[in-house]
């Protein structure tokens, strides 16, 4: 592959990745409560799990 084809394709993966975490919701959002809830408790990592009891669990009113 050329100089110029690897370009291409590096620009295109990087924009798919920018487009893609740009539909992720906000953390702690009531969308992002139901999508911890319907995403398999395994699949969680250690900070979702704290961000998804701080915020959907026990949440503060300090907003």
């Amino acid at each position: 592959m050329t100089i110029t084809r690897h370009l291409a394709v590096f620009f295109t993966a990087l924009m798919l990745t920018f487009f893609l975490s740009a539909c992720s919701p906000e953390v702690g959002s009531e969308k992002w409560c139901q999508v911890m809830k319907d995403k398999p408790k395994g699949d969680w990592s250690t900070n979702e799990a704290a961000d998804f009891t701080r915020h959907c669990i026990f949440p503060s009113n300090d907003k």
